[in-house]
């Protein structure tokens, strides 16, 4: 499947800019100036990527972000910000999204971003794909289908966005490794990049959020000084 992008963006002169270091990459994009119209344009169309402003007329980015999400959750979403907004960027994350991008941006960092959030999306459709026999990762009451993106706690579903599924699933892949920010940023997100160390840590607090209902909190534990550990005790504990 060929990638498309869509641009999210009111300003015509910014879009036609994002759009332009798109075409560099040989990536086949679209813009709208709308929440509304970037809604119809998913009922159309299958993006691998939203390039999504968060300063949108009638519907706020962030608002439009989770409502995106939800139709599609595959699909990475990255937020243009002002250096300034960082609650924005921080509300963001938690709305779903995948990534954000200050304005204004540089060129390579942007076209980086992209590149690694295609990579992602790339590695999502492959499991999807893939004919062989589902790999089941299981701790007392939590279970992971690593091929469906499926996550059960006690028989229940646990909906996660994609990149809270991924990061869930790295943990449990490798129980008791503690991990550095920097390190997850790379295996989960694919890149390093120095000042991003936040996205971790916002991903990671709703992952937290959503696994308290059911007393799970505690399942990812801050190491201080180092990073994260998945810890199976506060799981096995409860099964």
């Amino acid at each position: 499947m060929k990638d498309q992008i869509l641009v999210v963006e009111d300003d015509r002169d910014i879009a036609r800019l994002l759009q332009m270091h798109l075409q560099e990459l040989s990536l086949e994009s679209h813009h709208v100036g709308s929440a509304e119209l970037a809604l119809q344009q998913l009922e159309k169309h299958t993006y691998s990527l939203i390039l999504l402003d968060i300063m949108l007329p009638q519907m706020d980015g962030l608002t439009l972000c989770r409502k995106l999400k939800d139709r599609s959750p595959e699909t990475s979403i990255v937020l243009l910000t002002s250096r300034s907004s960082d609650m924005d960027r921080v509300l963001g994350l938690e709305m779903g999204a995948d990534d954000y991008i200050c304005k204004p941006f540089n060129t390579r960092e942007l076209q980086a971003r992209v590149k690694a959030q295609l990579r992602h999306v790339h590695l999502l459709r492959n499991k999807h794909q893939a004919a062989d026999i589902a790999k089941i990762i299981e701790f007392g009451p939590l279970i992971i289908n690593q091929q469906s993106h499926d996550v059960f706690i006690y028989q229940e579903t646990l909906s996660l966005t994609s990149t809270e599924f991924d990061l869930l699933n790295f943990f449990a892949s490798h129980p008791n490794q503690v991990f550095s920010r920097t390190h997850l940023l790379d295996s989960v997100w694919g890149y390093q990049h120095s000042g991003y160390e936040h996205t971790v840590n916002s991903h990671i607090n709703r992952l937290r959020a959503k696994l308290e209902p059911y007393q799970l909190d505690n399942l990812i534990e801050t190491v201080w000084g180092v990073g994260y550990k998945l810890s199976p005790t506060s799981l096995t504990n409860l099964s």
